[in-house]
């Protein structure tokens, strides 16, 4: 369970042979269906094109080294339009097309929404950047390959405290998504609980566009820095705060990693920093074969390795599993152990989350680079 989903794959000639003598699942004409739920129209879509790549990429490279025990994967991908209601719509489809796993969502609020039905029909789920801790608490089915928020909470508290040495913080939250109130949430706590002061908590919502009443009202404040755990909306906010003369650092979370947040103004901002959960800069074995592989000319993106990671995983399990049936599949899942992922080594806790490290980015005019990485024995 140390090896990367390659490994497995390598064997997987041996594992067919064992099984087909006993098990009746590995017919030639078989795929093994999966679904993708994510953002394929509505205000969530193009920040959800990442991660729609880096699934498609699994899939891809599982078929073309033979697929899983005989089988192919069956990819079905399903529109969640971008809202809770339309992600429930999603999962009964899910279901409908009996598929052995999901993959996604994206945003938290839509897997809290995807979960309860994969749960109730057992169905192993495995969101690829829900961060918000509610995610994996529904149930024994739901898994992630990123980080929590608690996590992100904490490096970025702690970021802020120790290494740029600031002692104020104005905090923006869309209080529609339950992301960016689940970090909000956990930044403060310990950002406080280090010696730091939360001046103001700024509320809005995700289809508001002007944002220089909230900004202005920071201003007053004179923060040293403004966090600001949103999505690609978080973008209008460094615009105005940029255009408002206003001199706080902005800080933000992994919503961060997105085209869109640079094309709606996070482009104007001179020096800024956010966590997220991987960088082409990563040195791992594995991290480096992702990149010579996929990146050509383009910015490989975190959501994108791992949307991929999701994907593997999940082959890697029904590998060890050495079947199709979903229990197993979530049982094999639940013990992964050191499983080598682009994003960094999985180990599962109790509750279905990796026990995994972080990396903070520095962001200006438009350009982000890699800053550092946090191990995860330094936050947990």
């Amino acid at each position: 369970m140390g090896k990367s989903v390659l490994t497995c794959l390598v064997h997987v000639a041996t594992v067919i042979i064992l099984i087909g003598s006993f098990s009746c699942v590995s017919l030639a004409d078989d795929t093994i269906r999966i679904a993708s739920i994510f953002s394929f129209s509505g205000d969530a879509a193009k920040a959800n094109e990442d991660s729609v790549l880096g699934v498609r990429l699994g899939v891809q490279e599982v078929n073309e080294l033979g697929g899983l025990l005989g089988m192919k994967l069956e990819l079905i991908e399903i529109d969640n339009m971008s809202t809770p209601i339309g992600s429930k719509v999603a999962a009964d489809k899910a279901v409908k097309e009996n598929v052995v796993a999901v993959i996604g969502p994206a945003w938290s609020s839509h897997s809290i929404a995807v979960a309860p039905i994969a749960q109730a029909n057992r169905i192993p789920m495995i969101t690829n950047i829900s961060t918000n801790e509610k995610v994996t608490r529904i149930g024994d089915c739901i898994f992630r390959v990123c980080y929590t928020d608690s996590f992100q909470g904490r490096v970025m508290a702690s970021f802020a405290r120790e290494d740029l040495k600031v002692h104020t913080a104005v905090i923006f939250v869309d209080i529609t998504s339950d992301y960016s109130m689940g970090l909000a949430k956990e930044f403060q706590y310990d950002f406080e609980k280090m010696g730091g002061r939360v001046l103001e908590i700024l509320q809005y919502k995700y289809k508001q566009d002007d944002f220089m009443p909230m900004v202005l009202q920071a201003k007053k404040s004179n923060p040293d820095i403004l966090f600001i755990p949103g999505h690609d909306e978080s973008g209008i906010i460094v615009k105005h705060a940029v255009n408002s003369g206003l001199e706080a650092i902005p800080l933000g979370g992994d919503g961060w990693a997105v085209e869109a947040f640079y094309r709606k103004g996070g482009d104007r901002m001179k020096k800024g920093y956010y966590s997220t959960h991987w960088d082409e800069e990563v040195q791992s074995d594995v991290s480096k074969r992702f990149v010579s592989k996929y990146k050509g000319s383009r910015k490989l993106n975190p959501a994108e390795a791992l949307g991929y990671d999701a994907v593997m995983l999940l082959a890697d399990a029904i590998v060890r599993s050495g079947s199709i049936n979903r229990e197993r599949i979530r049982s094999a899942l639940a013990g992964t152990t050191n499983y080598q992922g682009v994003t960094g080594t999985i180990t599962f806790d109790s509750a279905g989350n990796p026990i995994k490290g972080a990396v903070i980015m520095t962001i200006g005019y438009g350009e982000a680079r890699f800053l550092k990485s946090i191990p995860a024995d330094e936050q947990h």
